[in-house]
């Protein structure tokens, strides 16, 4: 069987394990990019995160809330509903500790992460808010609480790293550094982590995520590029999993929210809002991402159903591409070649060709003279119309009967020999025939697992 050509890869993305004993979960391991099972290994399938919120929401959407309705204002009910739905994480996000809304003291939050981890056996996230100066109290207050149970703590910035790594490294926590979608930023405070003795076990990081149609591309470009210098440049500063918030930023956008009413052209808002968190996962995946936070359930059925799928069979020979046609063996060289084609019989000259096969002259406007003359030019009578016998019968086209009926095969065209064709040629030709068919193959066993 032939073979495709691979990259070779010199990096490898670091494990990460989180979660309190007998619970834990891990991530990264990867030696290629995600899902490349033909160039490397992947042996964790991305985990997912759904959302709780340590208050009852006031601003989210109708269809973000429908799923839990009767778990709303407790976190811990919330969390075990999360766990029925088949989260792999929970997130605890800490809204109500937000300055800009109820402030509610660290002593609240560490309290609440503390009931929330010990009531569900799947790892636990604990995420603040947008204020840098309230998560580090927040955070430090919650490692400390939490002792021992290995929870992701984030998102931990430049400006805290040293007080919130501090924590996690005496309280054995795991940090998602935060950079702000910039790939020499994220190195960076990676450096910063490692220098302030964070385990390198204990780093995620977290590029920023932006929804798509806001800035998802960007973000997809800068995951992209962290994950090349990690695999391809061996950058060691840059071979961490990676974490993406989509919950929080997907639902915050003007069209997760619209209602039907306000804009009928928007379709069904329940769908539509669901799609859209879908449909930032699924970048974030292509682009490296090896933990994600949702919020609704319906998306993670999809992004899961879509892991399941692509993580089953992706290597060439279970997916059942025949590569037997492609070539394997060494072209001849190009000095051989021309030799060959030297000693080859030399196309025949204009007056070697059959006259049947010259190419006619173009035809020109006949002049006055010849117009007038024209009947002395041109013979006419039967004899006009003899030629050899030869000639005839070379020129009559051959006649088919089928059960279809009679008709005339089609003029010959110029031979293999006319066109300047050698047997290389024709073999080359052949070779490439061949592994068009067989790219042909890749594609079409690709389609099939896609389509499942």
């Amino acid at each position: 069987m032939g073979a495709l050509p691979q990259v070779k890869y010199s990096g490898k993305i670091r494990e990460i394990s989180m979660g309190k004993p007998g619970c834990e979960v891990t991530v990264g391991g990867e030696t290629a990019y995600n899902f490349y099972g033909f160039e490397g290994l992947m042996p964790h399938a991305p985990k997912l995160a759904l959302q709780v919120v340590d208050i009852q929401p006031e601003e989210w959407a109708p269809d973000a809330l429908e799923p839990y309705v009767d778990v709303l204002g407790d976190p811990v009910a919330w969390a075990k509903k999360c766990v029925e739905y088949g989260a792999d994480m929970i997130c605890l996000w800490l809204a109500g500790t937000d300055p800009n809304g109820k402030n509610l003291p660290a002593e609240h939050a560490a309290e609440i992460a503390r009931q929330v981890a010990e009531a569900i056996n799947v790892p636990l996230i604990v995420w603040g808010v947008s204020s840098d100066e309230k998560n580090t109290a927040v955070l430090k207050a919650v490692a400390e609480s939490c002792a021992g149970f290995n929870l992701v703590l984030g998102p931990v910035t430049e400006s805290n790293f040293k007080q919130v790594g501090a924590a996690a490294i005496a309280y054995k926590h795991i940090v998602a550094a935060n950079s702000p979608i910039d790939i020499n930023l994220a190195k960076q405070l990676n450096i910063l982590l490692e220098n302030l003795g964070v385990p390198t076990d204990r780093i995620l990081i977290d590029p920023t995520t932006g929804s798509v149609g806001y800035g998802m591309e960007y973000c997809y470009s800068i995951m992209e590029r962290i994950r090349q210098a990690a695999l391809t440049q061996n950058d060691d500063k840059l071979q961490y999993p990676i974490i993406n918030n989509i919950a929080e930023e997907v639902w915050k956008t003007k069209e997760a929210k619209l209602s039907e009413n306000d804009d009928p052209r928007l379709g069904n808002a329940g769908i539509r809002g669901i799609n859209l968190e879908a449909i930032t996962a699924l970048s974030a995946l292509q682009a490296g991402s090896d933990l994600l936070i949702l919020r609704h359930p319906e998306t993670m059925r999809h992004i899961r159903n879509y892991v399941d799928n692509i993580m089953v069979k992706t290597d060439l020979d279970s997916m059942g591409v025949d590569l037997s046609l492609v070539t394997t063996h060494e072209a001849p060289p190009l000095e051989s070649k021309a030799t060959e084609r030297a000693a080859a019989t030399p196309k025949p000259s204009v007056s070697e060709i059959p006259q049947s096969k010259q190419p006619k002259p173009f035809a020109q406007e006949p002049t006055g003279e010849q117009e007038a003359g024209k009947d002395q030019l041109l013979p006419s009578g039967p004899a006009s119309m003899e030629q050899p016998p030869e000639a005839v019968k070379q020129d009559e086209p051959l006649v088919i009967h089928s059960k279809k009926g009679t008709r005339k095969a089609k003029p010959a065209s110029d031979s293999e020999e006319d066109l300047g064709l050698s047997e290389e040629d024709i073999e080359a030709l052949k070779e490439m025939s061949a592994a068009f068919r067989a790219f042909k193959g890749l594609v079409l066993g690709l389609a099939r697992l896609l389509s499942k």
